[in-house]
């Protein structure tokens, strides 16, 4: 397939005027644009963002890829959601931006988002008619968990939240009580910490979602010295009549040597 340029436009009326180029709430250019990129990139990231050029256009306020060749899961995943309102073949990211669009665009009828691309046919359209959903939709259970990751980012002017890095290299979002931040005494920023949470729990894809502050819980492991030496000392008085530990223990499993 030669190099395809794709379009997603964000149409809402809701501020009491058309979002536009033009006008546009902050707030909802930049969730807007958050969206649209972890759309393109998908779980498989296989459209790397940070390079990625693209227009503003109208219709309402739209975002155009330069041409993209090389992402065929995208182009895949576009053709899925034309043909079938089911998602669960599509991408986990992909799923979880149309998800959260369906969502908005039923609860606030002036809203809805459109996205073309030259091969498609016609437009997917998000809007309160549609009903993009998942069959695992109803997998998602309450769970309290313990989390640990780096603290990329904490606070926020409206709404408090932690971006936390995990070791798989995602990043969690998780809301926060403005008054367990303020009462925090420690700086988090930029250092790995462990958090209780409470979120959802996708059992089939084990996906956190809507997760949500209980409490820091203090990390800060370290090695106590003196206990270390103490079991080095114990472990080498136990081993001191044992002359090649390496073919004791190979005995001892029934070794054929």
């Amino acid at each position: 397939m030669e190099a395809q340029r794709i379009t997603v436009a964000l149409i809402d009326h809701s501020a009491g005027f058309e979002a536009s180029p033009e006008r546009v709430r902050l707030a909802d250019l930049s969730d807007f644009s958050s969206d649209v990129a972890t759309f393109l990139r998908g779980d498989g990231k296989e459209v790397d963002i940070k390079t990625l050029e693209v227009a503003i256009r109208k219709g309402s306020l739209a975002i155009e890829t330069m041409p993209l060749l090389a992402a065929p899961r995208l182009f895949s995943d576009l053709r899925a959601l034309l043909a079938s309102e089911l998602l669960d073949s599509v991408d986990a990211k992909r799923r979880e931006v149309m998800e959260r669009w369906q969502k908005a665009a039923r609860q606030t009828r002036q809203l809805a988002y459109r996205i073309t691309a030259p091969f498609l046919e016609r437009p997917i359209l998000i809007n309160s008619e549609s009903d993009y959903h998942a069959d695992d939709a109803d997998q998602w259970v309450q769970v309290e968990r313990y989390i640990r990751g780096e603290i990329q980012d904490l606070g926020g002017a409206t709404k408090a939240n932690a971006h936390v890095k995990l070791p798989d290299g995602r990043t969690l979002k998780v809301t926060a009580e403005r008054d367990v931040l303020k009462d925090d005494t420690v700086n988090r920023l930029y250092k790995v910490a462990m958090l209780r949470i409470k979120a959802e729990y996708n059992v089939l894809t084990r996906d956190l979602r809507n997760a949500r502050l209980v409490e820091f819980v203090e990390y800060a492991p370290k090695v106590d010295e003196d206990e270390l030496a103490r079991l080095t000392r114990r472990g080498a008085n136990a081993w001191k009549d044992v002359p090649d530990a390496t073919a004791w223990v190979d005995e001892l499993r029934g070794g054929t040597h």
